[in-house]
């Protein structure tokens, strides 16, 4: 494992924890492709599609499904035999057979408490089914997320991917935990309520079920309209939440440019948006329930009126109108409460559609056929493009031999392609063409895990954990021993700092890192790197942060650990790459000089007007 990782306290597979963590500070100090942090430009997918997708997960939980099914089903029918027993109750009044009145009262009693009763089991069941389903849905895109390519993560908000991860899942939970069970109750009222009518009075039933035609034609046209702001709503959340993830986070930046006022209004204005969004997706989801209350109280009005008509005939009893007037009400219920299911439903699948969106992302390519657990550390560019946009090229035509053991100083004013460079020999972005070759072999045929494994990292801006000192040194190596963390932490000099904390490596950072200074934060970094002893070196700005007395102990112990190893450094400040065995200076994505400090000098090229620049204070 490359030592510039840091330990997660998730559990993840091998070689998600390695994509991870790389990841995790390349987003940081190694990107430099088009970033979008706004909402994302999102298509509504087909309906039908993702509802069938999210039904697919409960096919691991079938056996709690059909005890869920099995409840309700005794739920449905104690509720549907209550009427019948009032009417019998009734209708034994009515006829002075007074003595059958207790008995029946009796069977009604004990059919509501059981109908209480499988309520209440109906709700836990029905948590426990989310919670799982949920669970495994956020683990399923949480791998994902972690195994998705570097420049995904660069065009698409961070705080937007979270609120998938939590906002649109916690939505699918709530509507599975609340509305899974009324769907079936309410399915299952509607055929056992209208089997019971049919076998009362047909003539009564077909009046009611005329209802259920106004009912479903306004469902239709009100669904349309509801989905377009449900999902809107949905993103306009996430973008919310992209916003405050990233004032937050880079909060010291907003206050030292005094940009508070700005970033109060970037909020107002998609928090007003939200608004404005969430009032309207609500006005039209709460107008459902009135407008069906409205049309059951017609079509119990109706039942009242022909029942007697009917009644007065002889064709039915008193007990049956008054059984009817309740089957009515109990008819049109799951009508009502499906009606205001939709709009809960519609915010599932709009959340669904978001998660299944990441996770029909393509994954990174890590093909390899080749396997490598050591490596000579012979690097060669042949005649490599790359552009991070199609048609702007950032690398043109880099040809470049590194030789096993050498040390290699990339130098260049800001975006003139060093960090690129580096993305391209790590495969988190492929090349455009030609090729990068490790030991004659194409990186392309390298498995990416073990091609990573051999080359180790140390960044400019350091990515801890909030874990413990040593959690976070041993990340790159779990197996690492008390002696190997201190011999690690005497090179880098991170014994001084551990010695006066009253903890010592049990010390738990806080807010990854936040309650040490920056130079400790990158002692640790480089402590990790010692600890994990990689094939090839990359040290990219990696003492930029380090006072000049601690840098010079530090680079005496860095010469220790680059000897023997191929290595590239990444320097602006350009006393510390003197002694490199090949520095090459880069411009605009291609090599203008290259050669030995002394060479460069004297060649009085690009490399000696930036060495002036820096020590003799000549203006370019």
């Amino acid at each position: 494992m490359s030592q510039n990782t840091q330990r997660t306290q998730t559990q993840v597979p091998r070689d998600a924890g390695h994509r991870m963590s790389k990841t995790a500070d390349m987003n940081i100090s190694m990107r430099r492709g088009p970033r979008n942090m706004g909402a994302p430009v999102e298509k509504p997918k087909e309906g039908r599609h993702t509802l069938r997708r999210l039904i697919a997960y409960f096919r691991s939980e079938r056996k709690v499904v059909l005890l869920l099914l099995l409840i309700v089903s005794v739920s449905v029918l104690l509720q549907v035999a209550a009427p019948a027993l009032l009417s019998r109750a009734i209708d034994s009044i009515t006829m002075r057979q007074f003595d059958r009145v207790p008995g029946i009262l009796a069977i009604m009693a004990a059919v509501y408490v059981g109908s209480s009763l499988s309520s209440l089991a109906q709700e836990q069941i029905g948590a426990r089914l989310s919670q799982r389903i949920v669970k495994s849905m956020r683990a399923q895109l949480f791998r994902k997320t972690i195994d998705l390519p570097l420049s995904y993560l660069d065009n698409h908000s961070h705080g937007d991917l979270i609120s998938r991860m939590t906002n649109d899942a916690e939505n699918i939970s709530g509507v599975i935990s609340q509305s899974l069970s009324s769907l079936f109750s309410g399915v299952l009222t509607l055929a056992g309520t209208m089997a019971v009518m049919f076998w009362y009075s047909w003539q009564l039933t077909l009046l009611a079920c005329s209802v259920v035609i106004f009912s479903v034609l306004f469902t239709r046209i009100i669904s349309r309209v509801m989905r377009r702001y449900y999902l809107q709503r949905q993103q306009l959340l996430g973008r919310i939440n992209g916003i405050v993830e990233e004032k937050v986070s880079y909060y010291k930046t907003v206050t030292a440019y005094n940009q508070q006022d700005a970033v109060i209004q970037d909020f107002q204005e998609a928090s007003d948006a939200l608004t404005h969004t969430g009032i309207m997706a609500e006005i039209i989801a709460s107008s459902m329930g009135p407008v069906m209350n409205m049309l059951n109280n017609v079509s119990f009005v109706v039942v009242a009126v022909f029942g007697g008509y009917l009644a007065l005939k002889g064709y039915i009893t008193v007990g049956v109108i008054s059984a009817f007037a309740i089957y009515s009400k109990q008819f049109s219920r799951p009508i009502n409460e499906l009606a205001q299911l939709y709009g809960q439903i519609q915010t599932a699948i709009a959340g669904a559609e978001r998660i299944f969106e990441v996770m029909d992302a393509p994954p990174e390519n890590k093909a390899g056929s080749v396997h490598k657990a050591q490596t000579d550390g012979t690097i060669e560019f042949r005649h490599v493009d790359f552009s991070y946009v199609p048609g702007k090229p950032v690398i043109r035509d880099f040809n470049l031999k590194i030789e096993a053991g050498k040390k290699i100083a990339l130098v260049g004013s800001t975006g003139s392609g060093k960090t690129t460079i580096i993305n391209l020999l790590m495969r988190f972005y492929d090349i455009d063409s030609g090729e990068i070759l490790l030991d004659g072999v194409n990186i392309k045929d390298i498995d990416c895990t073990d091609l990573r494994d051999l080359v180790g990292i140390v960044l400019q801006d350091t990515v801890l954990f909030t874990d413990t000192i040593r959690a976070n040194l041993t990340y790159a190596k779990a197996d690492a021993t008390d002696e190997d963390v201190r011999q690690a932490a005497a090179f880098s000099n991170v014994d001084q700092m551990v010695a006066m904390l009253p903890d010592g490596y049990e010390t738990m950072l806080v807010d990854s890192g936040d309650n040490l200074s920056q130079g400790q934060r990158q002692l640790i970094a480089i402590g990790r790197a010692f600890l994990s002893y990689p094939h090839i070196l990359i040290l990219d700005e990696a003492t930029s942060n380090i006072d000049t007395r601690t840098e010079k102990s530090i680079q005496e112990a860095m010469y220790r650990l680059m000897e023997g190893r191929t290595s590239l450094i990444i320097a602006h400040r350009l006393s510390t790459i003197r002694d490199a065995d090949l520095i090459v200076v880069m411009d605009q994505g291609t090599i203008v000089e290259q050669g030995t400090h002394e060479e460069l000098l004297a060649a009085g090229g690009t490399y000696h007007s930036l060495y002036m620049t820096q020590f003799a204070g000549q203006e370019i």
